[in-house]
């Protein structure tokens, strides 16, 4: 797997840590749970959209452009880290924001909305649920033209091949880290939402010819539905790559923790980013990672996730937003 050929920036030096939680496992009663703790990734905050932004601004970049356009929901960490890396690298930034849940969107709201402001995103639309995001961003692109502008679009989350190869990286990483910390995993659990992180992180294992099962939690759609999603994702990054495509068979979705839909809160995501702060003191979000243990921990007690199995959790960050969830996380 040649990752070297595509441009990159680099926003995080060395690899993000692998960490063994201890006392989750003990308060679980069985399975011997790691942590990749991808919320220490480079720009504002961390979290898992930075290693798809790497490829993504670089390609923005070789076009000349000085305005990136994206979209993503209220809170989104998505829109955090691409406004983040268009400040780093001196370029003006555009969002819009999709309001998946009526009346989610304040512009008086704390966490990553207030960040919005605080790093200086030069217009912020918000559109409701359904409408046609890539028609938008065309707007955008449209408007920053006709200012004498070069706009560069990304798609929401950073999923398209050329972002998921971020997370064909992580893979690499992880093969490496267990090689040389001598063990192996029985499973990656990872949060499945855009479908970049998890397509991107088989798409590399099967170019590593790693045998790792990859256990996606769905925190918007329903199983059939995410499963062809990150199938269709994780073939388009192979041939981009060059490298064997997944079967079918690989992808692995529970949607059992999406609850009453994107974003809204349910009582096990609650228990999970709880349990994480008290036992290990490590801060999952409300929206991805806190799903996604819950997920894991569901999957442990029921029986799914054998009691002698190691298991690696993906940490794909979204601290930052705790604040706006605090009410429903406080008790």
């Amino acid at each position: 797997m040649d990752l070297a050929r595509f441009p990159r920036r680099r926003y995080t030096q060395g690899f993000t840590p692998i960490e063994p939680l201890p006392r989750l496992s003990k308060a679980l009663g069985g399975a011997d749970i790691w942590i990749k703790r991808d919320d220490l990734l480079g720009l504002a905050g961390g979290g898992n959209k930075t290693r798809k932004l790497e490829f993504l601004v670089a390609a923005a970049l070789a076009e000349g452009a000085d305005t990136l356009i994206t979209v993503g929901a209220p809170q989104s960490n998505h829109c955090r880290l691409t406004l983040a890396a268009a400040a780093r690298e001196g370029l003006k930034c555009r969002l819009i924001i999709e309001e998946r849940v009526p009346g989610s969107y304040s512009p008086e709201a704390v966490g990553n909305n207030f960040l919005f402001q605080l790093m200086g995103a030069e217009s912020l639309r918000v559109v409701p649920l359904g409408t046609d995001l890539a028609a938008e961003m065309s707007t955008e692109a449209a408007a920053v033209r006709a200012a004498g502008g070069v706009p560069h679009s990304i798609p929401g989350g950073g999923s398209n091949p050329l972002g998921a190869l971020g997370y064909a990286a992580c893979a690499a990483e992880v093969v490496a880290q267990s090689f040389e910390m001598g063990m192996s995993f029985d499973r990656f659990v990872v949060a499945s939402g855009s479908a970049g992180t998890h397509a991107g992180i088989l798409a590399g294992l099967t170019a590593l010819n790693s045998r790792l099962p990859v256990h996606g939690v769905s925190v918007r759609r329903d199983r059939t539905t995410q499963e062809g999603n990150v199938h269709t994702l994780a073939v388009a990054t192979a041939a981009l790559l060059g490298t064997p495509a997944p079967d079918a068979e690989a992808v692995q979705v529970d949607d059992a923790q999406v609850g009453p839909g994107y974003s809204l809160p349910t009582d096990a995501m609650i228990e999970a980013v709880q349990l994480l702060a008290r036992c290990e003191g490590v801060l999952l979000d409300a929206v991805y990672s806190g799903k996604a243990m819950a997920g894991l921990i569901a999957a442990v007690r029921d029986g799914r996730i054998d009691r002698k199995e190691r298991v690696l959790f993906l940490h794909t960050g979204g601290a930052p937003s705790l604040p706006a969830f605090a009410e429903i996380l406080r008790h």
